[in-house]
């Protein structure tokens, strides 16, 4: 249902802020109350404008696929956001530290799309679209101060947490690997400080991967050839610091390491 006038100047009114807070690196402590979303449709259409405001994005990412996410921001559903080519890094670049406020990391698996997905595409048929599978590291953050407690139409409006990403090397051969298995590890300064595997991502990362695809159609949209979509973390979700050095170990799929600035 499309949303009326007053909802989407209130939209406008509200992604101003959000976006103000992501460029300053400062945080508000929630969204006033005559432009909060108190539902997922005025939560979309607040990180639509958002989006707006920070330029070209390259695909997607999934908060909230696993429990120690869930935990982290303090819901049981995933979510959707954008992901920002203005936020987006290579694998060995020092990333900005000054700024984030969750100051947490993730090891995960990403698909890149080969086609579009239609509305309705079934599991296979979503799956066939993928061109490749890729390893990554997310570093996601919220410009809300209280974003455990914020809810998930505020944090649908935060662009689901989206921060920085780091999309590492293709997988070889990737569908004929058991991803749920697939085991991960982040280490940060040489110590191994989380591990995990493909399951804690909805079972498999497969499954996030049409779970968006189906969210989206719902939301109006859909996943375009070409992008990016990095599916949550494979481990609890380990502390990191300024200077801090992380590797993010796929085993024998291999790693990818980055650094934060002092």
């Amino acid at each position: 249902m499309p949303l009326s006038a007053e909802a989407l100047t209130m939209a406008d009114r509200a992604a101003d802020l959000l976006w103000t807070a992501w460029t300053a690196g400062d945080v508000i402590d929630e969204l006033p109350e005559d432009v909060r979303p108190y539902d997922h449709a005025a939560g979309w259409a607040i990180q639509q404008r958002v989006g707006e405001r920070a330029g070209p994005g390259y695909g997607w990412k999934i908060a909230a696929t696993s429990a120690p996410s869930q935990a982290v921001i303090g819901i049981g559903t995933p979510l959707p956001g954008r992901l920002f080519d203005r936020f987006r890094f290579q694998p060995g670049d020092t990333l900005p530290f000054a700024g984030l406020h969750m100051r947490v990391v993730e090891a995960e698996f990403a698909f890149r799309m080969a086609s579009d997905v239609p509305a309705g595409a079934s599991r296979e048929e979503v799956l066939a679209a993928v061109a490749a599978l890729h390893l990554a590291i997310e570093v996601p953050d919220s410009r809300l101060r209280d974003y455990p407690r914020a809810g998930s139409s505020q944090l649908l409006a935060d662009v689901a947490c989206a921060g920085q990403f780091v999309l590492g090397p293709e997988v070889p051969d990737w569908q004929g690997i058991e991803l749920s298995t697939a085991g991960t590890a982040l280490w940060i300064n040489g110590e191994k400080a989380a591990t995990g595997n493909g399951a804690e991502v909805m079972g498999d990362p497969r499954t996030a991967l049409v779970w968006l695809a189906e969210e989206l159609a719902h939301l109006g949209t859909s996943l375009k050839a070409g992008e990016v979509v990095t599916t949550g973390s494979t481990t609890a979700v380990p502390a990191i610091s300024a200077g801090d050095a992380v590797r993010a170990d796929f085993g024998p799929h291999g790693s990818v390491e980055i650094s934060f600035s002092s």
